[in-house]
């Protein structure tokens, strides 16, 4: 044959030459042509942003175990060695490939294979968000580690009968006393539970009284739905016998758990994952902000007799790696976790629990943007399981399917503590206003006298970061904007910084205007919750204060140890944003001061600004009180008339929901109608708005789908990004994803700096 006599190409022409290129081409070539007798070719899909797979053969007999649809294989693609899946068709333009082009999978990798049910997933969501094939994939290979050689892990021990170290130290004592109990700890572990360096543990291992050892490969916690079972009520017992009957069906049903704040959703829903590890399923609860729920694990510990597996993005990679494993084997019975938590690859997952399913932050605007509250009711669907949505304020799509019938709807009306839900109270400040620099008016700054002398919690919220959301020249009116975007940059002041919200960009303050000179003329306005905690310091200089804000404890660990120091009362007043909000049990809290009510209300443009205001102002306001009666809330406003304001000081949400759903219904919204957005962006403005101009140009006609736009975007820059908007309005029995895919069809290719970006279903309207 031709390569065996073609053995050194260096004879015939260095590596880079034309002559070497064409006889390695060649050589490719004739090997393909010999891999092809008697080899199949099967699909693969790689994680990139392509819809499409590609065809290689096979690899040897020996090396095919396991090689079926699902599995992980290393390929070449181009230049390039990646991990992709091998999948159950082909998927893409169809065209035929010329076998003797066509390259071989290198090898099976030894990694869990994607169960069936997750590649049908994949295609589902790809289909309705209009995303590439393989940005959705990439999503089921979020642990990266999974597909890296495990490096092994080694600690030490204590050895027991071990003659004293030449010279003992009071350090080295400590480590000692530790290591007694003869279990394995990591180095580092052990040092740190001693107060020493890890040089102290090396010496102790140099003297003979600690040997290395391998440490045994962590297995997650047994979980037993018999551990404990709880009191409930009568209306909790109602509500557990319904979800425990979702669960016993066996098939897809979608209940809405919908509770007042207080009203013990956590433990009902804890049953029905107890009864599905009773028939030996595996179970998932999503929660908003996985990273601060310190609390839930304690709960969820308490009822079942170990820790659930967490998920979220605060893991260590080794540590998202065993979790992904753990949940491929069916070893992780109990997942916790965010959004990203269910494309994890579960093999046999039985119940699906989304925890304030109404919150924004479950709707992802990067990359693949999809809703997963509503996704997991797809993968409900798919897997034939029950799905349970629980929240005190369901979302309006929620509340629409749950009375039309197509959600069960489980109510549970009552605190569990028995305690009433808070008075809530309302301050017109255009009668009461704060004093002159000051940001609390005189109620709600009597209310904080009066709990702290009663020896009780109060909470601040403003769901505003930073010291002040504007840094303007009192001499020249100047303003400071991002370079980046069309935003004012947020002062915070415990960083002497300028931020951007948007794109990240920050300076240090300046001490002088940019635009005039002048020194000393800089003026902060408005307030962010840096702002509260100063006015809060003066005003109570001996009260303990705890400030939550996302920017200001960067770690998850911080995070939990600042939440649990207010459990244990080690603070008076709380102030924080929207995380104060996110399920959080304070025992002691007795009174809630919302300092700008109407700031969520300002987003005209945004369809859902009313609910969400509502819905994060009843949250907030129901963290008072919740262990006993007696707790309030008292709520700032420029506009009490306004119907969330309304809806919030009368308790009455009722006819706030009523009134959102004329609203929706009347104006064709969702849940009655959809929404699609196209987001058209590049470095160049007129790039920008003439690509924007083409597309709305080449949109199909329909009497019952409008086309509205381009306008520019609210924040008309991002990150130096020109950004035009199209909103796509359709009834609700159309199939938008068709629509638009016909009119992408017809739109030129998309080259050079421009981005389009497509959002079904969008959340985000700036």
């Amino acid at each position: 044959m031709l390569w065996a006599i073609l053995w050194d190409i260096d004879s015939f022409g260095s590596t880079g030459s034309p002559l070497a290129g064409f006889l390695e081409s060649l050589l490719d070539q004739l090997d393909g042509g010999e891999a092809a007798k008697g080899r199949e070719a099967v699909p693969v899909l790689l994680p990139v942003a392509l819809d499409q797979t590609y065809d290689y053969f096979t690899p040897p007999d020996a090396e095919a175990e396991g090689l079926r649809p699902g599995a992980f294989v290393l390929v070449p693609f181009g230049p390039q060695r990646r991990i992709g899946v091998v999948w159950d068709k082909a998927v893409g333009d169809g065209k035929p490939v010329n076998r003797a082009k066509m390259k071989a999978i290198e090898c099976v990798l030894d990694v869990p294979a994607l169960p069936e049910i997750s590649l049908g997933f994949v295609e589902w969501i790809a289909r309705y968000t209009l995303a590439p094939l393989g940005m959705v994939l990439r999503m089921m290979m979020s642990a990266q580690s999974v597909f890296e050689p495990e490096k092994p892990r080694f600690g030490v021990r204590y050895v027991e009968d071990a003659a004293d170290p030449p010279r003992m130290t009071p350090a080295r004592q400590r480590v000692l006393d530790q290591a007694a109990d003869g279990l394995i700890r990591v180095k580092s572990t052990l040092a740190h539970e001693a107060g020493c360096s890890t040089g102290v543990v090396d010496g102790l291992v140099a003297s003979g009284n600690l040997v290395e050892v391998a440490v045994p490969e962590r297995k997650p916690a047994r979980l037993d739905p018999e551990h404990k079972h709880n009191d409930f009520t009568d209306d909790q017992n109602q509500a557990v016998m319904a979800l425990k009957s979702a669960v016993d069906a066996g098939n897809f049903s979608v209940s809405l758990l919908d509770g007042v704040t207080g009203s013990g959703k956590t433990e009902v829903y804890f049953e029905a994952v107890a009864r599905a590890l009773a028939k030996g399923r595996q179970a998932l609860i999503m929660l908003p902000e996985i990273a601060l729920t310190s609390q839930f694990m304690g709960r969820f510990e308490a009822r079942f007799g170990g820790a659930p597996v967490e998920w979220h993005s605060a893991l260590s990679p080794a540590d998202r790696g065993r979790a992904w494993k753990w949940v491929a084997r069916g070893e992780a019975r109990v997942v916790v976790g965010a959004r990203s938590a269910l494309f994890l690859p579960y093999s046999d997952l039985g119940l699906i629990i989304v925890d304030e399913e109404h919150d924004a932050s479950f709707k992802q605007d990067d990359r693949v943007h999809y809703q997963a509250r509503d996704m997991a009711v797809v993968r409900g669907s798919l897997g034939a399981f029950p799905v349970i949505l629980a929240s005190a304020t369901p979302s309006i799509e929620s509340h629409v399917n749950a009375r039309s019938g197509r959600y069960r709807h489980v109510v549970l009306p009552g605190r569990y503590s028995g305690a009433e839900l808070p008075e809530i109270t309302g301050i017109d400040l255009r009668v009461q206003q704060p004093d002159k620099g000051r940001w609390l008016a005189p109620p709600l700054v009597h209310a904080v006298e009066e709990t702290l002398e009663k020896g009780q919690q109060s909470l601040l919220f403003l769901n505003r970061r930073g010291y002040a959301p504007l840094t303007l020249c009192r001499s020249c009116g100047h303003r400071i904007e991002c370079p980046q975007c069309t935003a004012w940059l947020v002062e915070h002041r415990f960083r002497n910084r300028l931020h951007c919200h948007h794109c990240g960009f920050s300076l240090p303050v300046p001490d002088k205007c940019a635009k005039c000179g002048e020194e000393g003329g800089l003026v902060a306005c408005g307030p962010g919750v840096e702002r509260v905690a100063e006015e809060v310091k003066e005003r109570f200089p001996d009260a303990r204060v705890a400030l939550l804000s996302s920017d200001l404890i960067p770690t998850l660990i911080e995070m939990r140890q600042v939440i649990k120091s207010i459990e244990n009362r080690e603070a008076d007043i709380i102030i924080g944003t929207q995380i104060v909000a996110k399920g959080h049990h304070f025992p002691d809290l007795a009174m809630v001061g919302v300092v700008d009510g109407d700031l969520g209300l300002a987003q005209g443009a945004d369809p859902r600004a009313g609910e969400r205001t509502f819905q994060l102002l009843h949250q907030v306001t129901g963290r008072a009180g919740r262990s006993y009666s007696g707790g309030r809330g008292l709520v700032q406003t420029y506009n009490p008339e306004h119907p969330v304001m309304q809806a919030i000081i009368s308790g009455d949400r009722e006819s706030f929901l009523e009134q959102e759903i004329k609203m929706r219904q009347r104006g064709l919204l969702p849940p009655f109608g959809r929404l699609a957005a196209l987001v058209v962006s590049a470095r160049d403005k007129g790039l920008a708005e003439n690509f924007a101009r083409d597309i709305a140009r080449h949109a199909p006609f329909s009497e019952k789908i409008t086309v509205l736009g381009p306008a520019e975007a609210p924040i008309a820059i991002i990150r130096g990004r020109y950004r035009w908007r199209l909103l796509v309005k359709a009834s609700r029995d159309l199939d938008i994803q068709n629509y638009i895919r016909a009119w992408m069809e017809t739109v030129g290719p998309i080259k050079g700096d421009l981005k389009l970006t497509i959002d079904i279903d969008p959340y985000s309207f700036l």
